[in-house]
This record gives C-alpha cells, sequence and structure tokens, in this order.
C-alpha cells in the first residue's frame, strides 16, 4: 500500500513548530538537494539543553507531524541517551542533539556544501 506524499514545505514547518513548541535552540535547515548522492531533501538540526528536553522536542515533533499531516517518522535513533536522536521523515531527516554533542560533530562543517537557514525565534 502507498503512503500519500506530503508536500516537503509542510513537513519542514510542521517539524519545525514541533521545536518551538518546547522552546528548542539554535534550529538550523540544511538543503541538500543541490549536492550529489545525498541521503535526503533537508537536514533540520536543533538542539536541546538536557536529555529531557531533547526527548520533549523529539516528543514534540511526532505529535505535531501526526497531528497536522497524519504522518510518522520512518525511523528514530538515539532515544536510549538523548545525546543525539535522529528522526528520519525520509525526505527530511531531523538531529536532535545536546548542545556539546553538536558542537562535537559539527553537521553544519561536515555538510558546508548545502544552503543553510537559520530559523529565527520568538524565545
Amino acid at each position: 500500500m502507498k503512503k500519500d506524499k506530503i508536500p516537503t514545505d509542510q513537513l519542514i514547518t510542521s517539524i519545525i513548530g514541533g521545536i518551538e513548541d518546547v522552546k528548542g535552540k539554535e534550529i538550523t535547515l540544511l538543503d541538500l538537494r543541490e549536492i550529489e548522492n545525498t541521503v535526503c531533501d533537508y537536514f533540520i538540526i536543533c538542539e536541546g539543553t538536557s536529555n529531557t528536553q531533547v526527548n520533549a522536542i523529539v516528543g514534540s515533533i511526532q505529535k505535531q507531524v501526526s497531528k497536522t499531516l497524519k504522518d510518522k517518522p520512518w525511523h528514530i535513533e538515539g532515544t536510549e541517551n538523548a545525546e543525539w536522536i535522529l528522526m528520519d521523515y525520509v525526505n527530511v531527516v531531523v538531529h536532535v542533539f545536546q548542545k556539546h554533542i553538536r558542537e562535537y560533530y559539527d553537521i553544519e562543517e561536515l555538510w558546508g556544501d548545502a544552503k543553510i537557514t537559520q530559523i529565527e525565534t520568538s524565545y
């Protein structure tokens, strides 16, 4: 049974809304579409201040996407220690980090050829 394709811009908006609902920090959107051999079209990267907030961000994203788009992630990794949780929505992959882990792996630098957009928050 084939799943209906959700427009990517709606998925991104819903994911960012879920992050903002629990005050996720330093939200960054990486557009990978112009880079050859990428696993998806977009990365959304954000951080929480603790494993509790990282888990809350992931839960909020799942709730927001499920409520607005009736969709769920294809795969989630990293919930055991909640230092870096990856949520795979196929064409959009969300990385929710604790600050020190984000600084260590520095995904934005690894994907430096991507178009990077910082998302402004009001908190």
